[in-house]
């Protein structure tokens, strides 16, 4: 029988993907009855793995992610081991992402104790092996002294370069002083509730003083603030010097509380690359350790590799291929410096006029008859993707301002780990999709037509003004607010793709929050002109591979939901009001006629958050003139 503790260290579950972009290191993670800080990289433990350890493999993505993080050798998933449901005792239930109690302030929800969680004042219960959602910390108080829940006090600060703190309690209430009477007294938060702000009270029980926090909040309450004291508490470090940036107060909860800073990568061979090649790619995890041409003979006798290099009998060939790719992923950490470009090899597959052969993580297909005849005006290329693999690393995390997409330097990153990482975390999901290339010679005539309307000089000036609100502290020296500036064809691209989304989701099995999309758009200074999206799925629980996205590519489904996308653009029940918006100043919105009844899609399927959209761009909606398709398929 296994050992029972009162005491066990899991206290809930998360998906891996989540780790990527909702709970990450330096995250808040909201449990059942109280929140916790993901720890940094530093804290993860895989030496319990044994040979379930395991590693990422995409060598396009690890070079991207060396370019910001140059000691960076491997990408790994989160540290789990099977056999937690047999035995929740077990090993498994030690092996996991560790955590922290945050703010590390807490308040009994029946006596409004103030107290942080060293005092020793509260005490932790988590004894039942299949429910760490019941964890929780209690306070013996009131009558009879009964287990009263306790919550995290909900005030935290923290400034634009990344740093976490647990609001001074002690020093507000006494303004910066200490308490006459004792060194640590006991505080009470007294929470009154209010329809015009917050309404909480601090009060000290041994001398009397009370403050309203009202008093640290805004612009006037930012001033009453201490210095910001450089801590990360998911690292567990302060700044030796403090820290110059002002704090904020924040509210446990908030949306600006962390902002992840990802990278992704579709796993698709390189242009140009023969089936050799992508083979050995595909199988590298099993062929990095063979060590000469002398021991392929031994590696084409294993199960799973014995039918793969059928097709190449010659040992010297093959080795010769091993070697080139051992070579390609030697030479990733010598890569250039500068904005790491993720999109330009997908782009060079899905358009190159002969399709690479298929493999385990990447098959397309197109249609022999190519595009459907209705649709010869409205798409260049359409291309079914039956399978796809995506890897998402991240390499770090802000707070108060998100990163910028084209300027990610301009926001301070917080580190994941104390040293300089040797891994960071990754995930990787498998799905499907379909890509639409739109006519390059439509496309920029469409863009010489708009390009200097008013339409589109009012969506620029708001970018400007975006990039100007955005930042918490005050912009840097040489700031140029229209760097970046993704210009028409990326609004039309981008708002074509959120037209489809929306009626493929309606058909293809997925809800639409299950898709992800992949804008292929050129600006002025680029060389290559592109003009094409990706609509496909990332659900990692069924795999995303069911195949009922790629069976909507078909030519009599695609044309129906063209016809269907774009005439239902046309209207949108909140017209007019949609139909009218565009920003002027001192507006700063990045969306004309576009809401959540007929373009908004979930924040996890749109690459933009939303931003760079309008239907009048598509469709005719007031002026025809702006419209890429003025008829009808």
């Amino acid at each position: 029988m296994a050992d029972v503790a009162p005491y066990r260290r899991r206290v809930g579950a998360i998906r891996p993907s989540h780790l990527m972009f909702t709970s990450g290191v330096g995250s808040l993670v909201d449990l059942p009855n109280f929140s916790v800080l993901v720890s940094g990289v530093d804290e993860w433990r895989f030496d319990k793995l044994g040979d379930n350890r395991q590693s990422i493999v995409e060598p396009r993505l690890l070079a991207a992610v060396q370019r910001v993080l140059k000691t960076v050798k491997e990408l790994r998933p989160a540290p789990w081991i099977p056999g937690l449901d047999s035995n929740p005792n077990g090993d498994a239930s030690r092996v996991g992402v560790p955590v922290t109690p945050f703010p590390s302030w807490m308040r009994c929800t029946a006596c409004n104790l103030l107290a942080p969680i060293e005092t020793r004042a509260f005490e932790f219960r988590n004894d039942t092996p299949r429910k760490p959602h019941e964890a929780r910390f209690f306070h013996q108080c009131g009558k009879g002294n009964k287990q009263r829940l306790v919550v995290g006090a909900r005030f935290v600060l923290s400034c634009a370069a990344g740093h976490l703190d647990d609001f001074p309690y002690q020093e507000f209430v006494h303004r910066g002083g200490t308490c006459p009477k004792a060194a640590k007294p006991n505080l009470l938060m007294e929470d009154y509730g209010g329809n015009i702000g917050a309404n909480v009270r601090i009060v000290c029980q041994r001398c009397g003083e009370d403050r309203n926090i009202r008093e640290a909040m805004g612009r006037r309450g930012r001033d009453r603030l201490p210095r910001c004291r450089g801590r990360h508490p998911h690292l567990g470090t302060f700044a030796e010097q403090g820290c110059d940036r002002q704090p904020h107060l924040l509210v446990v909860g908030a949306s600006n509380l962390w902002f992840a800073q990802t990278l992704s990568a579709l796993a698709v061979p390189e242009a140009g690359t023969d089936a050799l090649d992508a083979k050995v790619e595909q199988h590298w995890e099993s062929l990095q350790h063979v060590a000469g041409p002398n021991f392929l003979p031994f590696m084409r006798s294993m199960p799973h590799l014995s039918h793969e290099f059928e097709k190449w009998p010659d040992d010297e060939e093959v080795w010769a291929a091993i070697e080139r790719h051992r070579a390609k992923l030697d030479g990733v950490s010598a890569v250039a410096e500068g904005h790491p470009d993720l999109l330009t090899p997908e782009w060079q597959v899905f358009s190159g006029p002969t399709l690479p052969e298929p493999s385990a993580d990447f098959a397309l297909r197109r249609d022999p008859d190519g595009v459907p005849a209705a649709l010869k005006e409205f798409y260049a290329d359409v291309v079914q993707a039956e399978r796809l693999r995506e890897v998402r690393a991240m390499i770090g995390f802000t707070r108060l301002d998100a990163p910028d997409f084209e300027d990610p330097e301009l926001v301070t990153r917080a580190p994941l780990g104390r040293s300089k990482p040797a891994w960071v975390p990754a995930s990787e999901v498998r799905g499907e999709g379909v890509f639409l290339r739109v006519p390059e010679e439509a496309l920029a005539d469409w863009e010489e037509r708009v390009v200097d309307s008013e339409v589109m000089r009012r969506h620029r000036e708001a970018y400007g003004r975006f990039r100007e609100h955005r930042y918490s502290d005050r912009l840097p020296l040489g700031f140029d607010k229209y760097r970046g500036w993704p210009g028409p064809r990326y609004y039309a691209l981008h708002t074509l793709s959120h037209l489809m989304i929306r009626t493929i989701a309606l058909e293809c099995g997925y809800s639409s929050a299950s898709l992800s999309e992949r804008i292929y758009s050129s600006t002025e200074v680029d060389d290559d002109p592109r003009s094409g999206i990706l609509i496909y799925t990332a659900v990692p629980d069924a795999e995303g591979t069911l195949g009922g996205l790629v069976s909507l590519g078909e030519p009599d489904e695609l044309v129906r939901l063209t016809r269907r996308a774009l005439s239902e653009a046309r209207h949108c029940s909140s017209d007019p009001l949609c139909a009218e918006r565009l920003p002027r100043k001192p507006e700063d919105f990045l969306h004309g006629a576009a809401c959540h009844v007929c373009l908004f899609v979930s924040e996890t399927t749109c690459e933009r958050g939303n931003r760079f959209l309008d239907r009048r761009l598509v469709v005719p909606v007031d002026d025809i003139a702006l419209a890429l398709y003025p008829e009808m398929p």
